[in-house]
């Protein structure tokens, strides 16, 4: 039988296998993984891609306000025909006003009655109102199918951008923690050494110190990763978890650090996007200026009329000349048709359209301007990236330089007090040296990621960068 320590021994073992083969099935997440989830979770995403369906919609409603309109009516009444002399007129031309025989009393004879109506109004010429309209409406289709896509690109470099800040941050952790455990190390020789009057009392109270302030490190560093790791949760539409990210950004540098962009720089997303905002206000302003002329159209009514007053009620008003009776009240038995061609013009329209149109065209600069800003930082931006790129290689170049002579010090130093000849101050300074080091490599590779991300970004081709590891 076990005793209780090699239970617990055993227990522990079992755990330990067990968490390094969850750990070994753990499948790394991999950046083309990664933006390929978030270009499908992300809410803003999904959002303008609802707002593009919803213009394209719209364009087909547009397209269908150049039919003429045609109207049905049917209506069965009943009721009295008492009447006076004076002018009507039917609203919009759907019914013609209909009256009963003027007479000296008022009485309250009644009868069914009824009126079919067929009207057909169409604007068939107003010098390209409609068309423009449709024109207008295709633009702004066009925009925010442009919008979308600058979305989805800026939400790329995003997903990228803390991508690589993740995988650095989980790489800083590391450097931390193997520094905690070089600070412990030496705690333990200091402490051994003091105990055996080897050295002074102090620097166990240093060491102590340090051990304290790896320890401190250490958290901050983890609480780092867990901030990158939430907002990278974020950006992909996903709850907040542990990530396991590709390798592949920290053991090698781009194989062609600084590529030269696929695509023309005037087809930048984000370009694309304020170039066709300007397109949409420029058709607006065309399609505020034909409102200055006036509309063409025709239109035509054809109805049925049944009544049951007879024909001679106007002269004998009495139970003879009219029924009750529902079906001779509605079943027609007079037809009129009319058709013709108006002209609608309000002659002030030109003069508040005119400013309308000014406004509008005032407009499009506004986006002309911001064009050109944005223009000129991106390109500004793409200089810069470039230059990042130069000086990321050179600290990559640089940093194992650095890290070879923070290790040999360290190890000189470490050897040197253990035997008495170095004093604590002198090693902790050896120990900061390696962790700065340590941190410097973990950095500068990661560094020249960034910066071929921000050259891409910039340039508005993000092949440039996916198509780099």
């Amino acid at each position: 039988m076990l005793n209780t320590t090699a239970k617990r021994t055993l227990v522990g073992v079992l755990c330990i296998f067990f968490l390094f083969g969850a750990h070994a099935q753990q499948k790394p997440l991999t950046l083309k993984d990664a933006e390929q989830i978030a270009l499908a979770n992300y809410g803003t995403i999904k959002a303008k891609a609802s707002q593009l369906n919803a213009s394209k919609a719209f364009l087909n409603e547009t397209r269908t306000e150049s039919l003429p309109d045609v109207n049905l009516s049917a209506q069965q009444d009943y009721g009295t025909v008492n009447s006076q002399n004076g002018p009507l007129y039917g609203y919009k031309g759907f019914s013609v006003a209909s009256s009963g025989p003027v007479l000296g009393t008022q009485n309250w004879n009644a009868a069914f009655g009824s009126l079919y109506l067929t009207n057909v109004n169409w604007d068939f010429f107003s010098f390209g109102k409609a068309r423009e309209r449709i024109k207008v409406q295709n633009q702004v289709v066009t925009r925010d199918a442009s919008d979308l896509e600058q979305e989805k690109f800026q939400h790329e470099v995003r997903v990228a951008s803390t991508y690589l800040n993740l995988l650095a941050a989980q790489q800083l952790s590391k450097a931390q923690q193997d520094n905690l455990n070089r600070t412990i190390d030496i705690q333990t020789v200091v402490i051994a050494r003091v105990k055996n009057g080897l050295n002074p009392g102090v620097d166990s109270s240093l060491a102590n110190a340090e051990v304290s302030n790896a320890k401190i490190a250490f958290t901050n560093a983890q609480q780092t990763v867990q901030d990158q790791a939430n907002q990278l949760a974020q950006y992909l539409g996903i709850p907040p978890q542990d990530f396991l990210l590709d390798s592949v950004f920290i053991k090698k540098a781009p194989p062609a650090p600084d590529p030269q962009p696929a695509t023309n720089f005037d087809s930048h997303p984000e370009l694309n996007f304020l170039r066709n905002r300007i397109d949409v206000s420029d058709e607006q302003a065309k399609y505020l200026h034909t409102f200055s002329y006036p509309t063409f159209s025709a239109f035509g009514i054809y109805q049925g009329r049944g009544s049951g007053f007879g024909s001679g009620y106007s002269t004998n008003p009495t139970s003879a000349f009219y029924t009750d009776n529902y079906g001779s009240g509605v079943d027609p038995n007079r037809f009129n048709y009319l058709f013709g061609i108006g002209l609608i013009w309000n002659v002030t329209t030109p003069f508040r359209v005119r400013y309308q149109v000014q406004s509008q065209k005032y407009i499009s600069q506004q986006y002309h301007d911001e064009y050109d800003l944005i223009s000129q930082q991106l390109k500004d931006q793409e200089i810069l990236a470039v230059t990042r790129i130069n000086n990321a290689l050179k600290n990559y170049r640089e940093a194992p330089v650095e890290v070879k002579a923070a290790t040999d010090a360290y190890n000189q130093k470490s050897a040197l007090y253990k035997n008495g000849l170095a004093n604590i101050v002198d090693l902790t300074q050896a120990l900061y040296t390696l962790n700065r080091a340590d941190v410097d490599l973990d950095i500068t590779l990661n560094n020249v990621w960034q910066a071929l991300l921000s050259k891409a970004a910039a340039s508005g081709d993000f092949g440039i960068f996916m198509n780099n590891f």
